[in-house]
Formats: C-alpha cells, structure tokens, sequence
C-alpha cells in the first residue's frame, strides 16, 4: 500500500498530478489546494497517498498534508460521498472552513461543491458534528499556546456560545457568519462571557470584517 510518494512533478491537469518516481510515472487525484502548492513541471514534490483498491483499478489520492488527507478520509463516512466527491468538497473548502461549516451546521457552504446536493450536505454536517471536539482543535490551530487552545475550545462548546450563534442567525447573519464571529470573540477573551456580551462582540466582530470586505 503506497502512503507517500516523493519525486518530480511530470505535468498536472484540473484534478490530477502526474509524479515521476525515479522514472516510473504516477497519476494521482488531488484537491485544487493540494495541486496549486505544487510546483511548475521539473520541480521536486511530496504527497502523501490514501490508496484506493478495486477489482477493476488502483487510484492513488494525493494531499499535501496529513490534515487534507484524514479530511478526505472522514469525508467517505458518510454515505453518498465517495472519494471523487471527496476531493470536490476539498478543492472548494480548506480543512478549517470545512471544520467551521460542520460545526456550525451550515450544509448551504458544504453543497457548492460538485456532486453535493441538500440531501448529502445534511448528512455531511449531521453524521459528522459528533466530531466536534477535534474539529475545534482545527479551528484553534493557530493559537499560540495551549492553554489557549483550552479556554478557546471551552468557550465554542458553551450554551452561551450556541445561544450566541443561534440569536445571530435570527438577526439574519449566515450561520457560518455568526460561527467564525463568535469563534473570534471567544479566542480573545481571558473568561467566560455571557450570551449578550457575546453577541454585542460579535456584532462588532462582523461589522468590522464588513469594513474590510
């Protein structure tokens, strides 16, 4: 079973990579993030492999991190997605926005992929909100220190968080929207807030990236 493969890239199309191992050439199906960290023809490159075996083929799956590929992996438990759907959903939302979509619920942001109707993108938030702990370890990866990583983790799994999400929604926010925004408030305050200081911080939260947009 091939889990990595290091070489040189040969040529590379709309959703695939041609890599030249020592000479042996191999095709490999990746997300467009993947494929626009590559470089031009002629450069060195690492991807690491999920191995598909079926009666009638082999298809190798490449991602440039471990993150992409367990995604792409998590992705297939549900049921209606299969790889190539897989790697759609990961060619139009990165690891965090599809960690933020899932845990805020937001199945409109999971259907622009290809192959992903209502019916899928409900499963898709559904059956995987479950994951919720480790998807805010996705959405806290940047913190720069542990302890904030806790408190933060701590304040999105709160009730006054969810009520928070939920009163933005009404007010007519996308859920995604009121999810980033209360995600902000709640990493960049030492305690716990209340539901209305957490809606006002956010409110400002959105109307300054309003601003910047």
């Amino acid at each position: 079973m091939i889990a990595k493969l290091k070489g040189v890239v040969d040529s590379v199309g709309p959703d695939r990579v041609v890599l030249d191992v020592n000479g042996v050439g191999y095709l490999i199906f990746c997300p467009a993030r993947t494929l626009s960290d590559l470089p031009p023809p002629g450069g060195a490159a690492t991807l690491l492999i999920d191995t598909h075996v079926r009666e009638d083929h082999i298809h190798l799956y490449g991602f440039s991190d471990s993150l992409e590929r367990e995604w792409f992996r998590l992705l297939q438990t549900v049921q209606g997605v299969g790889a190539r759907v897989a790697i759609g959903i990961l060619s139009v939302l990165g690891p965090a926005q599809l960690a933020e979509a899932i845990a805020a619920q937001d199945k409109a942001v999971i259907t622009q992929a290809p192959g992903v109707g209502a019916k899928v993108g409900q499963r898709i938030v559904t059956e995987l909100k479950d994951k919720v702990p480790s998807l805010i370890e996705v959405l806290t990866a940047g913190a720069p220190h542990d302890a904030d990583k806790t408190r933060t983790a701590r304040g999105l799994m709160s009730d006054a968080a969810a009520d928070a999400v939920s009163a933005l929604v009404n007010l007519g926010y996308r859920r995604v929207e009121a999810f980033t925004a209360v995600a902000a408030v709640a990493r960049g305050e030492d305690g716990d807030l209340q539901v209305e200081a957490l809606i006002r911080s956010a409110l400002r939260e959105l109307a300054q990236a309003g601003k910047v947009a």
